[in-house]
């Protein structure tokens, strides 16, 4: 049987709203045939507005905790105390982000629903709203118990882990540790089995220039990544590496590669989104823009948009839904590959 997807709203005054309904809208097919339940948790003004501005045909009737609901609804985070304004920063707007969060999570770990989906939140109007964390990861890792989770953004066939993600570049060398990567590899290797890929073929980039030249650029590649990789081939692992950064990402996107290992934040995500995001080359604008924050080694499932909360266009009926969509379906795979 179907469950639902919770789709979080997070902050309230951005683009959460309007996304989600414009999602909804696209996705109204498979919502009225059954084959995708949702279930939108957040604030309810906020989702009115958007969607009597956005998407009117779309029906999303408020439902409790308990009980059965329909293939598409809405659940209160929590009690509205005071208005929130779109696309400015407030404390109230960062307390519906958290509760939003804590539902979903607690109505995954009860089996009510299968995945969450976060919209984007502001980590100033969480903070200010009494709740200081670095953001969605760190609140999930308490609330969950759980710690050492890894970040991945997928985007088509790139699909990129992260042995480290928002720490300054300083401080990379000494995190990059065999413990850390394997920890990486082998979550990396069941996300790609959950996605159907048999046989998973990943390859770990290196962490310096040509993976080191032979220590003329640093030892950490042949002293600590190699060996690692080679305890994980011996294992029964399909990895290669360490492979320079500067082709590694040319070779994930060629298909020969289902996955890559980076080192660090931007050796990631900047091929993932260079893909990802669609410029206009008249304005120099982009008009939409593509991939998905995964978050694997937490016992719930969790996909994200990977955007923020666009204050600046919050409201104005531009916001793209591409990359929720693209988070929604890839929580649907999760949700229902081998464990």
């Amino acid at each position: 049987m179907t469950r639902h997807l919770a789709i979080t709203m997070g902050d309230p005054a951005g683009i959460g709203p309007e996304i989600i309904v414009k999602a909804c809208r696209a996705l109204a097919p498979r919502l009225e045939s059954g084959a995708l339940k949702l279930l939108v948790i957040g604030h309810g003004s906020a989702l009115e507005a958007a969607r009597a501005g956005f998407a009117p045909e779309v029906a999303l009737p408020a439902v409790t905790a308990e009980g059965d609901w329909p293939g598409l609804a809405f659940l209160p985070a929590g009690e509205e105390r005071a208005p929130i304004a779109i696309g400015r920063l407030s404390p109230e707007a960062g307390r519906f982000a958290y509760l939003a969060i804590e539902r979903g999570v607690r109505l995954a770990e009860a089996g009510r629903v299968a995945a969450l989906v976060t919209a984007p939140l502001n980590k100033e109007a969480l903070n200010d709203a009494g709740y200081h964390y670095a953001g969605h990861t760190e609140m999930l890792a308490e609330l969950t118990g759980r710690r050492g989770s890894v970040m991945m953004l997928a985007h088509g066939n790139m699909r990129v882990s992260h042995v480290t993600t928002h720490v300054a570049l300083e401080d990379v060398p000494k995190r990059v540790t065999p413990e850390r990567i394997r920890l990486v590899l082998d979550l990396t290797q069941e996300a790609l089995k959950r996605l159907g890929i048999a046989r998973p073929h990943i390859a770990v980039a290196a962490l310096n220039p040509h993976a080191g030249e032979g220590g003329l650029f640093g030892r950490q590649d042949s002293e600590v990544v190699a060996p690692t990789i080679a305890r994980a081939v011996a294992d029964g692992l399909h990895v290669t590496g360490p492979v320079p950064g500067d082709t590694v990402f040319v070779k994930l996107r060629a298909g020969q590669f289902d996955a890559v290992v980076a080192m660090y934040h931007d050796q990631g995500h900047i091929p993932v989104k260079l893909l990802g995001f669609q410029v206009n080359p008249e304005t120099g604008k982009w008009d939409a823009l593509s991939g998905v924050n995964i978050t694997l080694g937490l016992p719930v499932i969790r996909t994200s948009v990977d955007h923020g909360t666009a204050f600046d266009i919050a409201g104005k009926g531009i916001a793209s839904e591409t990359s929720l969509i693209e988070a929604i379906e890839y929580a649907e795979q999760l949700a229902a590959g081998p464990a």
